[in-house]
């Protein structure tokens, strides 16, 4: 299993979940775990995601969910678990 940290954050808008899950279904990504917040106006999720399925790589996949961000107006990174554990060890 390649698991994967995945964070959007910006402002809320219609359709941000809608658009990163139709991209992650499409390339054969599969979401494991999701929370999502709204406080006041600004939108915040983070995925675990398995991105084992995916005929793309990790670089490619960070690459064009970042894109799709730009294009909604929010930020969306990836992040590889075992960076994202490292980083977070206390």
């Amino acid at each position: 299993m390649k698991r994967t940290i995945i964070t959007v954050v910006g402002k809320d808008t219609v359709g941000i979940i809608a658009r990163v899950c139709t991209y992650l279904a499409n390339n054969r990504v599969n979401i494991l775990d999701i929370s999502q917040t709204i406080v006041q106006e600004f939108f915040n999720m983070m995925m675990i995601v398995d991105i084992s399925a995916s005929e793309k790589a990790f670089d490619t996949i960070a690459d064009e969910l970042a894109q799709i961000g730009e294009e909604i107006g929010v930020i969306v990174k990836c992040q590889r678990e075992e960076i994202f554990d490292s980083m977070h060890r206390i």
